[in-house]
């Protein structure tokens, strides 16, 4: 079996997230810029290993303080700890075109082990004859667990941001061809 080498398309995928934030509302954000490398035995995923980096000081909300804050040693640290990484420990396919993809998490020297659903969208030639792959990646994490243990209470005894974040994750990867 031949190796493949799949590259990810930035400009066609995206690093999402969700935390409940006062327990009533849900704020958004994502990450400007990640990386990607998957190797697979000719084009088969369910054979994937994969590699993925995220600048954490690339953290977007939409609110140029909390953005800040994020990036402070109360969250982040990113100036200390400027990426955070997945690698794939294995991956087994729950259904048609589903996938459940095992891997271990770092974030601020913290490793956890994950487990995230994917939905792989399928393989299509692109206008410029290029070998596409897209996937849809979602997950959740505990911050707490990762060294992310900022956290305020309301004067009513309430947490201010909650514990579990959602991650929502599109890809675009572009086979490389030798």
């Amino acid at each position: 079996m031949a190796t493949t080498t799949w590259q990810l398309d930035t400009a066609h995928s995206e690093v999402a997230f969700r935390v409940r934030h006062l327990v009533i509302a849900t704020a958004n954000g994502k990450f400007k810029e990640f990386a990607s490398t998957v190797t697979t035995n000719d084009d088969d995923f369910a054979t994937a290993d994969i590699s993925f980096t995220v600048q954490t000081g690339s953290i977007e909300t939409g609110v140029a303080d909390r953005d800040g804050h994020l990036r402070s040693e109360d969250f982040f640290a990113s100036e200390k700890y400027p990426t955070m990484a997945f690698q794939s420990t294995g991956i087994k396919s729950v259904g048609e075109n589903e996938y459940e993809l095992e891997g271990n998490l770092t974030i601020r020297d913290v490793t956890q082990p994950i487990s995230l659903q994917v939905e792989f969208g399928g393989i299509a030639k692109d206008p410029w004859g290029n070998i596409k792959a897209g996937f849809e990646v979602n997950g959740k994490i505990k911050r707490k667990e990762f060294g992310l243990t900022w956290d305020a209470v309301t004067e009513a005894g309430g947490v201010v941001l909650a514990d579990e974040v959602k991650i929502h994750i599109n890809l675009e990867y572009a086979k490389v061809v030798a």
